[in-house]
């Protein structure tokens, strides 16, 4: 046999050989912890401010002073709440498609390191709402086991579970009048909590769809909900919201008595419509709605028409005093 009957035969030209995939430099702990705190979510925390507007006390510095703490207390008290959240379903979220790179749920963050977190913002916190009055530690603590509650067995309580949800944000606005002293009238109560309701259920919503048939390995509370009835409470949600700011504009008591005499603040009204029937386009047209709090800083018009309803809330409301 011939020496070239014997050589292996000529490799096919296949260009050159892709480069090596880059090492990726694991990130410090001390991120992958900040990452978990969710910054991003602080932005909910704006509600302990609503008493500092509608009471009157934008130009208050002492006021203004003690909103500012209460509003870095609530965001360090709900970084342990998400922190929490986040050891508790550290094995569904594996499951999830998105929530599965999350520090905790992809084993990047120790469960550990997460404990001892929770434990130093609490220790620093909750003593610190204290020191702002009694009331207003009291509340705080009150959301945390609210939200440990919620965590560790209501969130499995179907219909209960949204409202637990939307219970928070309406503990935040509580908490920002305790902390000022002031009292807030019933229809802004009324009017958050039916707005946390709305963001709530479609942030079930989004869930379910985006799941699809893993939903319920997922989250099992989602497999007792449906699109079909997500969007009935959406619906009641919805009219009731529009119905309640509407009447807040005209009779709730702690406006001036010209505004409530020629009804100026019925024209933030179509700033309000305007946001929720674009939250609605995002959710049924976009198949957004799971994360609140990035539609907002995301979507411009969103973002503008509650600029806009602010400021005009504000120049009515300080302008009538």
């Amino acid at each position: 046999m011939s020496q070239s009957a014997i050589q292996s035969p000529p490799r096919p030209a296949t260009g050159p050989e892709p480069a090596p995939m880059p090492y990726i430099t694991p990130r410090p702990w001390p991120l992958l912890l900040l990452q978990t705190m969710r910054p991003k979510q602080w932005i909910k925390n704006v509600f302990v401010f609503a008493g500092l507007v509608f009471a009157f006390k934008l130009f208050d510095l002492r006021a203004v002073g003690l909103s500012l703490a209460a509003f870095v207390i609530f965001c360090l008290v709900s970084s342990a709440v998400y922190i929490m959240n986040d050891w508790g379903d550290r094995k569904q979220d594996a499951l999830h498609p998105r929530k599965k790179y999350r520090p905790l749920a992809s084993g990047a963050l120790s469960p550990r390191i997460a404990l001892t977190a929770i434990i130093l913002l609490l220790v620093v916190c909750l003593p610190f709402a204290f020191v702002i009055n009694w009331q207003f530690g009291l509340i705080t603590l009150a959301y945390f086991l609210t939200q440990i509650a919620y965590t560790f067995a209501l969130k499995h309580v179907v219909i209960v579970d949204v409202l637990l949800v939307a219970s928070g944000f309406v503990i935040r606005a509580m908490a920002g009048a305790l902390a000022i002293q002031v009292p807030i009238s019933p229809w802004l109560y009324v009017c958050m909590t039916l707005l946390a309701l709305f963001q709530a259920i479609a942030k079930r919503r989004h869930e379910l769809i985006l799941l699809s048939e893993g939903a319920a390995s997922h989250r099992k509370i989602l497999d007792e909900y449906s699109p079909a009835f997500l969007d009935q409470m959406v619906s009641v949600v919805t009219a009731s919201t529009v119905m309640a700011y509407a009447l807040y504009t005209f009779t709730a008591d702690n406006l001036p008595r010209a505004l409530r005499d020629n009804h100026v603040m019925m024209l933030t009204i179509p700033f309000v419509i305007y946001a929720i029937f674009r939250y609605l386009y995002l959710i049924y047209q976009k198949n957004e709605g799971g994360t609140p709090e990035e539609i907002l800083l995301r979507d411009r018009p969103f973002l503008v028409s509650i600029i806009l309803w602010g400021l005009t809330a504000v120049v009515i409301l300080y302008s009538a005093r």
